[in-house]
């Protein structure tokens, strides 16, 4: 018959062995899927950290309570990896909020697109699914400048910004006259800041509706950069992010809000 303190140690155990097996097998296929970026490995080490736990539960605190020392390390290690996934929830909370799908009806004289990635010279699945939501805002503002962002990624041979153009002729129809490339960035601060000179050329000031374009996930912190340089009238257009990649895009996203608040992006 199982004892109450043998049953009270296999709850955690089992617990901890299943979110392991599920960080480590997701961050394994993305991985394979030649995705590489703090969201992923980050899972990967905590999944690994998880199944050594549960497979040696036993041995571990055994040892523990030989090391009263390391023991109460211990444990203020597990309360501050606490605290900081409470953190992780309210940021994923923040994000769920400002989730918005929707179209906007007013016109505007701008329409920024912002980067993420490419692979084998076509748009990543969350940069297609940026560039599809950019279509509806350009059709409601056909006279608007459509500025697709983003510069050389790491083993291509076009830029960000070419193959955005080249999926919307493609797949929509739109012409080149009625873009304008910013091929240059290779941040979204950079981005907002590249595309301002584009602006000025085209006689569109920071005081005018301007929409930008980008990820659910990602539309707080490019909202924030935007407004830091200046932006006046903005409108946020999210994006939605496929699935697969979508919690592990949360996790990097966090630490990259992190970072730039430290460096005053915003």
């Amino acid at each position: 018959m199982i004892s109450y303190r043998s049953l009270i140690s296999f709850i955690p155990r089992f617990l901890l062995l299943i979110l392991g097996l599920v960080l480590l097998l997701d961050s394994l296929y993305l991985l394979i899927q030649k995705k590489l970026h703090i969201g992923i490995v980050l899972p990967l080490l905590i999944g690994a950290v998880f199944l050594i736990y549960a497979i040696g539960w036993h041995k571990i605190h055994y040892w523990l309570n030989q090391h009263m020392y390391i023991r109460r390390l211990w444990k203020t290690g597990w309360c501050l990896f606490a605290l900081w996934c409470v953190s992780l929830g309210w940021f994923a909370l923040k994000i769920q909020q400002n989730m918005r799908h929707t179209i906007e009806s007013t016109p505007v004289k701008a329409i920024i697109v912002l980067g993420s990635g490419v692979e084998n010279g076509k748009p990543s699945a969350a940069l297609a699914k940026r560039l599809d939501a950019a279509v509806p805002v350009a059709k409601t503002s056909p006279q608007a400048l459509l500025i697709l962002s983003g510069g050389l990624d790491f083993g291509e041979q076009e830029t960000e910004a070419v193959i955005m153009a080249r999926y919307l002729r493609q797949h929509y129809a739109i012409p080149l006259s009625h873009m304008a490339l910013e091929d240059q960035s290779t941040s979204t601060e950079l981005n907002m800041k590249n595309s301002k000179g584009i602006l000025a050329q085209h006689q569109i000031n920071l005081t005018d509706p301007v929409a930008i374009v980008t990820s659910d996930f990602h539309t707080i912190r490019a909202a924030a950069i935007a407004i830091k340089q200046g932006y006046q009238h903005i409108t946020m257009i999210s994006a939605p992010t496929p699935l697969l990649m979508r919690y592990n895009a949360w996790l990097r996203e966090y630490f990259a809000f992190l970072s730039g608040w430290v460096l005053n992006e915003y």
